[in-house]
């Protein structure tokens, strides 16, 4: 999720935790360590850009660095606050680990996804809420405030901080009502339409939980297709985007393929322009309602020296009109 939302989900569990015995101290504390797992965007200073990506929300979006970090944290602020008797190393270091490792639990409802069970090369992505979703936040930062505006002796301030966790949950829990009822729909479509598939992937769209994507994989190639929970009309499917993976089968033992592959978790297409190939990863959707003209989000050139050796450089293409695309986006939303 996008970092406000990790800052407020930190502070309430951090007020959840300790917000009795030290008030907004916990909330700070908590907001801090909320944004910690996503410093992991340092790597980029120290590696290539295609590790980097790989890397992302690795090991510190794990439950094992949940572990190791929240004594040391722990350990330091009870060192800052050491006239605060009340409040053990053991209260620290069980704030410090619930507030750290919430952050991966709410991102492995995203479409990225976390390696939660670090070192296992297993990516936990429910795909059930967009990394920005204000209906998540917002109501959530509304009760957060209140929380920090009462004195932690008033009864008031721990009843607003569960009435907005309680909020939050409970509409993630809904989101993943409404992906099994995409789900269906999408699945009902394509067999309504004799279109046969080996996979489908499932998201929502940004900024909400109403219109649903669709990437469906074929023997050949993948669709793709929207689906509002307005619609009242028969699902379209996009034209089948071929494949190509046999472009790619000279160079399958080179590492940057292999990093490639395992970013776009096995979802990607190769195309052919002015003789380079172009690596697309298809996970993350289109960028606009048109399922069989609208481009895909992003893509690697790679580039092949004369010895064979493949570089990527990760590219995106260019959206000329930002107003269009949300209207668009608004307008499907509404089943439109």
């Amino acid at each position: 999720m996008d970092s406000l939302t990790q800052i407020v989900l930190g502070a309430s569990v951090g007020e959840l935790v300790l917000g009795k015995k030290i008030g907004n101290k916990a909330i700070l504390w908590g907001a801090i360590a909320g944004t910690i797992p996503d410093l992991d965007v340092l790597l980029r200073y120290f590696t290539d850009e295609i590790s980097t990506t790989e890397m992302h929300r690795g090991f510190s979006h794990s439950i094992i660095f949940a572990v190791l970090i929240a004594p040391i944290l722990g350990w330091f602020a009870k060192k800052i606050h050491f006239k605060i008797n009340e409040v053990s190393f053991k209260d620290w270091t069980k704030l410090f680990f619930w507030t750290t490792v919430t952050h991966p639990l709410l991102d492995a409802h995203t479409t990225w996804g976390t390696q939660f069970f670090w070192p296992l090369n297993y990516r936990l992505a429910y795909q059930n809420i967009f990394v920005v979703d204000p209906l998540y936040t917002l109501p959530f930062l509304f009760f957060l405030i209140l929380t920090f505006c009462y004195k932690k002796e008033n009864s008031l301030r721990s009843k607003f901080n569960k009435i907005g966790l309680s909020i939050s949950t409970t509409y993630l829990v809904i989101t993943i009502l409404f992906k099994w009822v995409s789900f269906n729909e999408f699945e009902k479509g394509l067999k309504s339409q004799n279109i046969s598939y080996l996979e489908m992937d499932t998201k929502p769209s940004p900024l909400n939980s109403i219109l649903w994507s669709s990437l469906i994989e074929t023997k050949n190639g993948y669709r793709t297709a929207y689906y509002s929970l307005f619609d009242n009309k028969e699902i379209t499917y996009s034209k089948e985007f071929s494949k190509n993976h046999y472009l790619l089968e000279p160079y399958m033992n080179q590492k940057v393929i292999k990093q490639l592959i395992d970013i776009s978790a096995g979802w990607y297409r190769i195309e052919e322009d002015n003789g380079k190939l172009l690596f697309w990863d298809l996970r993350f959707g289109q960028m606009g309602m048109d399922v069989n003209n609208a481009s895909f989000l992003w893509y690697y050139e790679l580039n092949i020296d004369e010895t064979g050796n493949v570089t990527a450089i990760k590219k995106q293409p260019e959206i000329k009109n930002f107003r269009l695309v949300f209207k668009e986006l608004f307008n499907r939303i509404k089943g439109n």
